[in-house]
């Protein structure tokens, strides 16, 4: 192993350098003081829990993904948070235990085992708001708005598309379809495949009904337009009253959401089964063409809190700050100006740098006049003229 290679990072695990740290934290303030305008409270959870706290309720997914140790002091597992949401649900249900509406919002960093997609850090700076104690869609549309909003803020919106599904249709197709755990389990990953000859083949050598055949070959197809929302409703019309009520709220949900943002573009999924484990209902996802994936996305997870003592009504939303600063349209420098000043013990020099950092500037010394590095950074110098020390541009 050579030098260079022992030094390297772990694979998928991302450090900021530069002037893009900078944007990062200045993103991360300005998001949340938007978060912080609309009522949600920060929190700021710790890096490590025990792991059936951290995993509870929440799927096998979330836990292949959590990093896992012993703890030196109890001998008991430990966790590092893949996560905020989780420990979100049980902040609400055992430290704060307010009875009405409560909103939360955090931007830290979690770990994954395994990136999320092949460009995806490991590491990523998840920011996010969480609101508990509301099942009715006007939560669901505060959530979402507050969702297209962080992406106004930074200026991620370009034909920005919204993906609605909720995963009660999909509950209440198998409730009834008297499925085998086995055969649920290979169409569910068929069907997060979309493979539609394979749920064909698969669909044929089953010994299901044919009109449960039909219901289950129909659902994957079922994307596109809010029309999808009535070519649903006259498929599965007879199946389960749920279904129909999944799409009821589908409907009343894109009407407001389209209502607030007319140029946002709604598209459905009813086959999207994301974090099927762990949402109730609702799911959604934010999209933009110079990406291939979901640049945020969340959902209703009504139970999460059970297993912490108390079942409350939740619904949020995530993304990976340090993703979104990547996207962002807006790559202008700041307007504060980047000073170079003398090494001086001059009175007034120091009172004149002072000021202008009291002004909010950036005053950097010249440490080593033979070798300037990157003085290109740099906007203005501050120079004594007749005996007074003024801005001089570069």
């Amino acid at each position: 192993m050579t030098l260079a290679e022992r030094w390297l990072l772990p694979d998928g695990v991302k450090e900021v350098l530069p002037p893009q740290a900078q944007q990062v934290e200045s993103a991360r303030r300005r998001l949340l003081n938007l978060y912080d305008s609309w009522g949600y409270e920060l929190v700021m959870t710790p890096l490590i829990e025990h792991l059936d706290s951290l995993l509870v309720g929440v799927g096998r997914d979330l836990e292949l993904n959590t990093f896992k140790v012993t703890d030196q002091l109890t001998g008991r597992m430990l966790g590092v948070r893949a996560d905020i949401t989780q420990q979100v649900a049980r902040i609400d249900a055992n430290r704060l235990t307010h009875q009405g509406p409560v909103r939360f919002c955090y931007c830290s960093t979690v770990l994954h085992t395994l990136p999320a997609n092949p460009l995806a850090s490991r590491n990523p700076l998840q920011v996010g708001a969480e609101l508990f104690g509301h099942s009715g869609v006007a939560s669901d549309v505060e959530i979402i708005s507050l969702m297209v909003e962080t992406l106004n803020a930074m200026q991620v919106n370009r034909e920005l598309s919204l993906d609605l599904g909720h995963v009660g249709i999909y509950r209440g197709l198998i409730g009834g379809a008297a499925l085998s755990a086995d055969q649920e389990a290979e169409y569910f990953e068929l069907l997060q495949r979309k493979d539609l000859p394979e749920i064909a083949f698969f669909l044929e050598q089953s010994d299901l009904t044919d009109v449960v055949k039909t219901y289950l070959a129909v659902l994957p197809t079922l994307h596109g337009g809010r029309e999808v929302l009535q070519q649903a409703r006259d498929c599965f019309a007879d199946v389960d009253e749920s279904i129909i009520e999944a799409l009821d709220y589908l409907d009343a949900l894109a009407a407001r959401i389209s209502s607030r943002y007319p140029q946002l573009d709604l598209y459905f999924d009813l086959s999207e089964l994301r974090g099927y484990n762990y949402h109730t209902g609702v799911v959604f996802a934010a999209y933009v063409p110079a990406f291939g994936q979901a640049v945020a996305k969340g959902g209703r997870y009504d139970e999460v809190g059970r297993d912490f003592g108390r079942a409350r009504p939740a619904t949020g939303f995530s993304a990976d700050l340090k993703t979104l600063v990547e996207l962002s349209v807006s790559k202008e420098e700041s307007a504060r100006k980047n000073v170079l000043v003398p090494v001086t013990d001059n009175a007034a020099a120091m009172d004149a740098v002072a000021e202008l950092r009291a002004q909010g500037e950036r005053v950097v010394q010249l440490l080593d006049e033979a070798v300037v590095e990157d003085q290109q950074q740099f906007t203005h110098q501050l120079v004594q003229q007749d005996g007074a020390w003024v801005l001089e541009s570069l």
